[in-house]
């Protein structure tokens, strides 16, 4: 019998209200590649751009095709997304019933919601360089999955009062595309 993922394993019983192709993503084991089509938006500032290349996350305005390779096992999970120009690496753990991700020098604390087959992602807490960052200063994140068909859709947005957007990036992978390694 197959572990329940990093996502079953928060989520409970409410997974099943995801959307098939959230489902079928989050239930990927071992190392896999998908492909998709991707767009991102530059940091909106200097020190957003300087916070951007601490957390690795794309710098530039891009357009165009997406590979992720995926390595899941129940306990972690690492993304590689290989963007246009860019690649972005994080990896992401179960702790305290919350995903973690290491991203960088930081570590961000996520919830989970499941609603109308759309995965929320709710920032609950933050570390940089291994400070807690106080809520006041916690950026705001929009952090969403959806599927239709075989289409997985993503749409990441991060920004800070006064620095403006760090990192943003939206797109799909296409699940028929999937190759094991």
């Amino acid at each position: 019998m197959r572990a329940p993922s990093l996502y079953e394993t928060v989520l409970g019983t409410r997974y099943a209200q995801l959307a098939p192709a959230v489902q079928t993503f989050h239930r990927m084991t071992g190392a896999v590649t998908l492909h998709g089509e991707v767009e991102t938006e530059p940091p909106a500032s200097r020190l957003a751009r300087g916070l951007a290349w601490c957390i690795r996350t794309p710098r530039t305005s891009t357009r165009g095709p997406i590979r992720i390779t995926l390595n899941a096992a129940a306990t972690e999970e690492t993304w590689t997304r290989h963007f246009p120009h860019h690649t972005m690496r994080s990896t992401l753990s179960l702790r305290q019933g919350r995903i973690t991700e290491r991203l960088g020098a930081v570590r961000l604390f996520f919830g989970l919601e499941a609603e109308h087959g759309v995965l929320q992602m709710r920032l609950v807490g933050l570390r940089f360089l291994g400070i807690p960052c106080p809520a006041w200063l916690r950026p705001a994140v929009l952090a969403e999955e959806s599927g239709e068909g075989d289409r997985f859709h993503f749409n990441v947005r991060a920004s800070l009062p006064f620095l403006g957007v760090v990192a943003a990036y939206r797109g799909y992978l296409d699940l028929t595309t999937m190759e094991r390694e």
